[in-house]
């Protein structure tokens, strides 16, 4: 399934592998939404349980075609049954929520690999095939006291299992201040602290 192309570092196979999960930790809902908007614009279904309250507003900025999105709101004990209906209707399946029993995640897994549905999860997921986590988020816009949110910049580090257990850490701007996803250069990291450029012109970056 595509991906943004700013995205497409993130994964092994630049993007996202049918049949397979991708684990999103740390880094709420905007990287989920944004990992399924290409393929939406493309014409694929999108389904996301668990996310009640899911902004939708955000989601169509971040690139989603809210024409081909399903959400879902069931009780936490029903949405593994949900899940495993919708995975075989869908392209792409976004979850959020504990990860169920190792026999329904094997289950889940067999009927992913059948319809050939992607699955990305927020939250932590055993035996995931790619992992990904939000290492830090910092907005820009703000200035003394005053001013607007304009842009976030996210680093992002990669890695999992097979193809995709070389680490990797990605800059991001999700989004830039034309709302725009594009890449952006990961901090340097100095004696295992991050050290974030401040911004220009408009304040400073301001950690959320």
């Amino acid at each position: 399934m595509p991906v943004l192309p700013a995205l497409e570092e993130l994964l092994p196979e630049r993007g996202l592998r049918p049949g397979a999960v991708v684990s999103v930790t740390g880094g709420g809902t905007v990287l989920l939404l944004a990992l399924a908007a290409a393929a939406t614009s493309a014409g694929t279904w999108c389904g996301a349980v668990g996310f009640e309250g899911l902004g939708l507003l955000a989601a169509a900025e971040l690139g989603v075609d809210l024409r081909r999105l399903v959400v879902v709101e069931a009780p936490r004990e029903r949405q593994v049954e949900v899940a495993l209906a919708l995975a075989d209707g869908v392209g792409v399946l976004l979850l959020r929520g504990a990860a169920p029993s190792a026999p329904l995640r094997e289950r889940l897994a067999r009927v992913t690999r059948r319809s050939g549905c992607a699955v990305v999860v927020a939250g932590e997921w055993p035996g995931a095939r790619v992992q990904l986590r939000v290492e830090s988020r910092v907005w820009s816009g703000l200035g003394a006291g005053r001013g607007r949110l304009r842009a976030r910049r996210m680093v992002v580090v990669a890695g999992g299992r097979g193809a995709a257990a070389r680490e990797r850490r990605v800059g991001l701007w999700l989004p830039d201040e034309q709302g725009a996803i594009r890449t952006a250069e990961a901090p340097v990291v100095v004696s295992g602290a991050p050290v974030r450029p401040m911004a220009s012109g408009r304040g400073a970056l301001v950690v959320v």
